[in-house]
């Protein structure tokens, strides 16, 4: 890091009082970016199906995996609390606010069936989620594509 950076370690440990609180930042970092991203699209004006269908959608490196989700798999990060963390409120957000688009959905009545928001984003996070990990096990975006794909006919099935 210090070599990429162009700096030496007095630099480094003036900004981060170890490697601890670099690897958290690092992790933070990651989490604020994704849930950015999350957002720009989350917001955007459409339908609920709309919205999450371009979430779904929206451009990915599938074949590199989700940057938190790969940090989920770090044993270093899973066993430490404060590294997890930034992981835990990530999904949780996201899922909430997954949830909150279709609620907005439900309450303009975009669906002709009801669904429960809360358990339904759950899902969508993990079809990403899972999608990218059947993707990288086959060296292929297609089974990301397919897990997608299945999403959104099920809430086009509610539609």
């Amino acid at each position: 890091i210090q070599q990429r950076a162009g700096v030496g370690q007095g630099s480094m440990y003036h900004h981060f009082g170890s490697k601890a609180e670099l690897a958290l930042t690092a992790v933070r970092r990651s989490a604020e970016q994704q849930r950015a991203t999350a957002e720009a699209v989350l917001s955007a004006p459409g339908t609920a199906v709309e919205r999450i269908g371009a979430y779904l959608l929206r451009e990915r490196q599938v074949l590199r995996g989700c940057p938190v989700g790969r940090l989920a798999q770090d044993p270093d990060i899973v066993a430490d609390a404060a590294l997890r963390q930034p992981l835990e409120e990530t999904f949780a957000w996201l899922q909430a606010r997954i949830a909150d688009v279709l609620a907005e959905g439900l309450a303009r009545g975009e669906f002709r069936s009801p669904l429960d928001p809360a358990e339904t984003a759950s899902a969508v996070v993990a079809v990403v989620q899972g999608g990218y990990v059947l993707a990288r096990s086959a060296d292929s975006a297609e089974p990301f594509d397919r897990a997608v794909s299945g999403a959104l006919a099920l809430l086009a099935a509610h539609n």
